[in-house]
This record gives structure tokens, C-alpha cells and sequence, in this order.
């Protein structure tokens, strides 16, 4: 058989040559898009909160207003999910992106980070009490980035972030102008601690889903804490939790977004938030979260996502992962009660 199909690809008849040319186009093809995909295959470069604060508030060697700092780094931080190399990929339809599924990931992380703070701005943080008026870039940009992220045409993903990122800048001009006092940041303990709130529920979600790599048997704690605690079904007492294979690298790549992005806002609470944080002697709390987040993002030197079973011979690294976002998540915790105390 091996002779008869070398035979077949060198036949000189006129019948074959178009069967060689198609052979050589797909070839061709296949290590195009492999190529491009390497080269998108890309997560951006971590960025100065406080600089491109100044840049994009327009304060020069001034410090920016309050607010300034954290608007700035959802701005940023939409801006580089949709313009790093290669774009953004989770809605493509074409090569190299429709074969691709670890950057989508990261940028499902990155999205869903984004989607909070901007919900936090509109609800918590640019409102001084329930009774005041929401803004209405912030309602813009929330409902703008609602959209379905694999959305395509009609509208297309990428329009409708660029479009909450725009109504974010109009936003931030206005904070900075001196000329629109009803426009505001309130940089409140109360307003922190709620958003830290959601902060603390999105890391507890990826440090479960990572540390079930491996598989997990779990006591049922749906209902502990409260005696009059009821759910709308029964749910067995013991349950196994195992992260299916093939999803093991998505949810890695999703924490590492989610993580990217919130270390950067992370960052630029310390710089809107600096006065309350020093108050409540809190600063340190903040910072020992930063680092943890700083650690999610170090090189990783594996071609692949290994998930070694627990201490075995192989690498973990969903494991390795779920360590630093679950530290994470115990110090926001921590830091969200220390910001409610009186």
C-alpha cells in the first residue's frame, strides 16, 4: 500500500497534478495557522496603575483625583483584552483562533473581573448613598460589557467592550474635572468591603474548580452555619467533585485571566483607597494579597498544563494554582472583615 500511494503522488498524468497542488495548499495551510497561533498564543504585559492613571487623567506629575487610579486600570486593562497580540480570540470564527482555547480562557477571566468592577462602579462606588442617582457613563459600561463574549456579528463582542471602554474614559474626565462636582469617586471602607465581597466569591469558585483536578470527596457544607438553613432539594451528604480532563487547562488559564486582572485593581485600591486602608491599619492586608496574585502570574516553563495526581511524580499545576488563589482569597476575606469593624 505505501508503494502504490508513493506511486500515486509522483504519477506525472495530468489527473494527479491537481491532487499534489491541493496536498501542498492544506500542508501549507495547516502550518500557517500553526504558526499564527504561536504567535497570538499571547498573555500582555503586566502595567503601572499609577502611570497610566496620570496618562489617562491627564495630571501629568500630579497625583490623580480619587478614583482616578481604578477607573484608569478597567480602562487599561479592557483596552489590552482587546488589543494584545492577536486581538481578542474568544469570538473568532476563522484560524487560528476558532482552534484556540487557552487565551479565550484567560480572557473569560479577564471579563468577568471587568464585569465586576465596572457593576461596582456603578452601584458602590461612584453613588454616596442607596438614595443617590446612578451615572450614566457607568450604566453604559456595565450594560456594554454584558454582551455575549462570543458574540460575533450583530452586535460583535469587541464593539461593545470598546464601547463600555469609552464610557469609562467620559467617566474618568469628568472625576477629574474640578468643573463637574456631580460627578464622583467615594473612596468608603463600606464601599471597599462590598466589593471585596465579590472579589472573595470569584476566588473561592477557582480555587474549588482547580483543587478538584485531581478529584475531590466532599463533605455537603451547603446548609452548615445556620440551623434554620433550608435548599429546594435534597442533596447527598458526601459528594465527588472532579474537574473533567479536558477542561483542566481552561480553568487554569481562566484563573491566571482572573487573577491578571485583579491584581492590577488590587493595585490601584491601594492608591485610591490609601487613606481609609492607613485608618483602618489594613494596608498590609492588601499588600500580602497582592503578592499572593503577583506569584499566579510567574513563567510557566511546562509546554502543557500537567495535573500530576497529588504527591506524585508529575507536576500539578492546577494545584499549584488553586495554592496561591485560595491564600488569596483567605486574606480578602480577612481584609473585608477588618474594613467592616467599626
Amino acid at each position: 500500500m505505501v508503494n502504490a500511494f508513493r506511486t500515486w503522488l509522483t504519477a506525472d498524468g495530468g489527473a494527479r497534478w491537481w491532487s499534489r497542488g491541493a496536498l501542498a495548499l492544506l500542508g501549507g495551510l495547516v502550518l500557517l495557522t500553526l504558526v499564527l497561533g504561536f504567535l497570538v498564543n499571547d498573555e500582555p504585559a503586566s502595567f503601572d496603575v499609577r502611570a497610566v492613571a496620570r496618562e489617562r487623567s491627564g495630571s501629568g506629575s500630579e497625583a490623580p483625583v480619587r478614583g482616578a487610579v481604578l477607573s484608569s486600570a478597567l480602562i487599561e486593562t479592557i483596552d489590552r483584552l482587546l488589543h494584545k497580540r492577536g486581538g481578542y480570540l474568544t469570538n473568532d470564527v476563522l484560524p487560528p483562533g476558532v482552534f484556540m482555547d487557552n487565551i479565550p480562557n484567560w480572557e473569560w477571566g479577564v471579563l468577568v473581573q471587568s464585569r465586576d468592577l465596572a457593576i461596582a462602579l456603578r452601584n458602590d462606588f461612584s453613588r454616596s448613598q442607596t438614595q443617590s442617582t446612578e451615572d450614566q457613563d457607568l450604566i453604559k459600561a456595565d450594560n456594554h460589557l454584558r454582551i455575549d463574549s462570543e458574540s460575533w456579528l450583530f452586535p460583535a463582542a469587541e464593539t461593545e467592550y470598546g464601547d463600555a471602554r469609552r464610557a469609562l474614559e467620559a467617566y474618568l474626565q469628568r472625576i477629574a474635572d474640578p468643573n463637574q462636582p456631580q460627578s464622583q469617586f467615594y473612596a468608603r471602607a463600606d464601599n471597599l468591603a462590598r466589593y471585596l465581597g465579590v472579589v472573595e466569591k470569584r476566588l473561592g469558585d477557582l480555587s474549588q474548580r482547580l483543587g478538584a483536578s485531581v478529584g475531590q470527596v466532599r463533605i455537603n457544607t451547603d446548609l452548615a452555619g445556620e440551623s434554620g438553613a433550608e435548599q429546594s432539594s435534597a442533596a447527598p451528604e458526601v459528594v465527588t467533585v472532579k474537574t473533567p480532563w479536558l477542561e483542566l487547562d481552561d480553568v487554569f488559564y481562566e484563573a491566571r485571566g482572573s487573577s491578571w486582572a485583579l491584581l492590577h485593581f488590587l493595585r490601584a485600591v491601594e492608591a485610591d483607597f490609601s487613606g481609609v486602608l492607613e485608618k483602618k491599619n489594613a494596608l498590609i492586608s492588601l499588600r500580602q494579597i497582592i503578592r499572593e496574585l503577583e506569584a499566579t502570574q510567574d513563567i510557566i516553563w511546562s509546554p502543557m498544563i500537567l495535573n500530576g495526581e497529588g504527591f506524585g511524580f508529575v507536576a500539578n499545576h492546577s494545584l499549584v494554582m488553586a495554592s496561591y488563589v485560595s491564600r488569596a482569597n483567605a486574606a480578602v476575606i480577612e481584609l473585608r472583615m477588618l474594613l467592616e469593624r467599626g
